[in-house]
């Protein structure tokens, strides 16, 4: 397996990028050079972002006016101080991973800053509109809009990548539907969770969990549509491991267990590098 080329990228940013996700951290290895750096700096952005929209001690009203003082900074060649002056109200609160944002973008190639910061753009504002909105999902299209902000936009930017830095085309609604897909298992697998821990539903009305999984599975669908469309090894191997783990967790919930085991996780990570 190939590991993070150390010399050009932060080794502090590897570290955080393992302990915030093993599932991403995996797959961006197998990138190589410029798309695995464009990947985790983008990562990382993405997760500084998301997790003050996470925060359960931050009431929506501030959540939503830092969100969308976040996005608009995305929007030119961010500005250090701006950013730690926003976060100033909540800088206490907040973790390691969202107070050096900053070095994040510092770390991304300049040739694929503008996807990132154009993606950050958005995920924020959508994060922004939906934290406004106490995540309050009423219909299937409310659940897809959400979706599409904090999972499907991601698909989007990495097609850019692939595109730009590898020559590879796909699908935009496609590669929303991958994205859509993996956040769907993730709703299901925390949905008592986020009902306890945060008081939130992403559940839409009269909807039932059979419905969940029927929308969970007709996005992973799309998502397999997705891959065929990948000519290039290392990202076919960069999307497999995501999907063959959501698929893998959401038939374990259909069978009545929680979550596939750490056993299951490493078997699949050998099972998709096998071709």
């Amino acid at each position: 397996m190939n590991k993070m080329n150390e010399n050009s990228f932060p080794k502090d940013a590897i570290r955080l990028l393992k302990e915030t996700s093993r599932t991403f951290y995996i797959p961006i290895t197998f990138l190589q050079k410029e798309l695995k750096n464009t990947v985790a700096s983008a990562y990382l952005v993405f997760r500084a972002i998301d997790e003050i929209e996470d925060h359960e001690e931050i009431d929506n009203e501030l959540k939503h006016t830092i969100l969308m003082q976040v996005s608009e900074l995305f929007k030119h060649p961010f500005n250090e101080q701006t950013y730690l002056h926003i976060l100033e109200p909540v800088k206490d609160a907040m973790p390691e991973v969202t107070l050096r944002l900053g070095e994040w973008i510092q770390a991304c190639p300049k040739n694929t800053l503008q996807i990132v910061m154009d993606a950050a753009n958005e995920m924020a504002w959508g994060m922004a509109k939906w934290a406004k909105a106490n995540w309050t999902i009423r219909t299937r299209e409310d659940l897809d809009d959400y979706t599409y902000y904090v999972a499907g936009l991601v698909g989007v930017m990495l097609s850019d990548l692939w595109e730009v830095c590898a020559g590879v085309k796909t699908d935009r609604d496609l590669a929303i539907g991958y994205g859509r897909g993996l956040q769907a298992v993730n709703i299901l697998r925390n949905e008592q969770e986020d009902l306890v821990e945060r008081g939130v539903s992403f559940v839409p009305d009269n909807w039932t969990r059979a419905e969940l999984f029927a929308y969970a599975d007709e996005n992973l669908a799309k998502a397999d549509d997705y891959m065929k469309s990948l000519n290039k090894k290392s990202i076919l191997l960069f999307c497999r491991l995501p999907l063959a783990l959501a698929h893998k967790t959401l038939k374990a919930m259909k069978d009545g267990r929680e979550k596939i085991t750490r056993d299951e996780v490493e078997q699949t990570v050998k099972e998709i590098q096998v071709d």
